[in-house]
């Protein structure tokens, strides 16, 4: 896992497969909009039925979360002035959670399959984000 930070403030944590435990664990923290967690299980392991119950919660920016699939992809990590502070590639079986700041993204192979996660509800392109002025 590598967590990218400029000061006190997070912008974004890599991880991968081999950093799934047996145990549940998070990779966000309690305090951050997306939660994002992995888990090892053995065969015959039983989750328990649960639903989730109704919680006011007060969200005031996107958190952004990327899966690759397959293939490979540059992400570009952005500060919050808008200047670059990290280049990471993400391999397959790789996951970025993006927490602040901003970012782009450069697909390096053909075929790249991705999975993107966002907390919503989605308000439009126009309210939802602002693009860089490089």
């Amino acid at each position: 896992m590598e967590l990218i930070k400029t000061g006190k403030q997070k912008l974004c944590l890599k991880f991968g497969l081999n950093d799934i435990s047996v145990d549940l664990s998070f990779f966000s923290e309690h305090e951050d909009f997306l939660q994002v967690g992995g888990r090892s299980y053995k065969k015959g392991t039983e989750i328990l039925a649960h639903s989730h119950n109704p919680v006011t919660r007060e969200i005031d920016r996107t958190q952004e979360f990327l899966y690759v699939v397959s293939g490979s992809l540059k992400s570009f990590i952005y500060d919050d002035k808008d200047k670059i502070f990290k280049t990471l590639v993400l391999n397959s079986n790789e996951g970025l959670i993006l927490f602040s700041g901003g970012h782009g993204f450069e697909v390096l192979e053909d075929n790249t399959k991705i999975i993107e996660v966002k907390n919503g509800p989605y308000m439009g392109p126009d309210a939802d984000r602002r693009r860089l002025s490089l």
